[in-house]
């Protein structure tokens, strides 16, 4: 695949073209195509976790001097989670450079968000790898610094399940409960589908690789069902 265009959307040529393919080479994308002989992109999201963390981390540290820690790390929880780093990657046009397996890319929905956002990651760690700390630090800035404003003045900061768990509470006087649904996949990929409930009645359901994960989507859902 030729990636020259998305290198000139972002602004940065690689000197090392490989790191940007391995970036965006989904396992999946291997495991039908083991004669081509490269490597996936969990390393690099690995990578690039660790630095868009610390990125941030200075950034909302010397943004916000008078926040406490606890404050401090919900705003970073909310700038750097699945759906914000997956819109980022797809206002980027990421989406259509993956290299995927047929299978994987017939999916559209939650699990696309999440090879996205570790796609997104993996860039990261391609760009600090290639051109360094600062390269990688200019490119979070520009792609999630704007959102931080947002973030703190609307609350996005408090996670889904505590938000909704506080709104339904007040509103309606119950807490919420939440039930697997359904579970599918192998024992090392699995994927839930998990309700929430206020009393009897399911207000929405949620999808994730973790009971967790699929707990949050569930409760952002019933915030949007709620137009809370």
């Amino acid at each position: 695949m030729d990636f020259s265009p998305f290198e000139k959307k972002i602004g940065y040529t690689f000197k090392n073209p490989a790191f940007l393919e391995t970036a965006f080479t989904h396992r999946s994308f291997l495991n039908e195509n083991r004669a081509v002989g490269k490597e996936h992109n969990e390393r690099l999201e690995f990578l690039g976790d660790a630095v868009l963390e610390l990125v941030v981390t200075e950034f909302l540290f010397a943004k916000y001097p008078d926040k406490p820690e606890g404050e401090l790390t919900a705003f970073r929880a909310a700038l750097v989670n699945t759906q914000s780093i997956s819109d980022a990657a797809t206002k980027l046009g990421m989406n259509e450079f993956l290299l995927l397996s047929r299978g994987e890319a017939k999916d559209t929905g939650r699990a696309r968000q999440i090879i996205l956002a570790n796609a997104f990651e993996a860039l990261i760690g391609a760009l600090h790898l290639d051109r360094g700390y600062d390269v990688a630090k200019e490119f979070i800035a520009s792609q999630l610094f704007h959102k931080t404003d947002e973030v703190v003045e609307k609350r996005l900061w408090q996670d889904a399940k505590s938000k909704f768990q506080e709104i339904a509470q007040d509103v309606a006087g119950v807490t919420p409960r939440y039930e697997v649904v359904s579970q599918s996949g192998p024992d090392h990929d699995k994927m839930f589908v998990t309700g929430v409930y206020l009393a009897s009645d399911r207000v929405a359901t949620g999808e994730g690789r973790s009971k967790q994960e699929a707990e949050q989507a569930a409760a952002e859902n019933a915030l949007k069902t709620k137009g809370w």
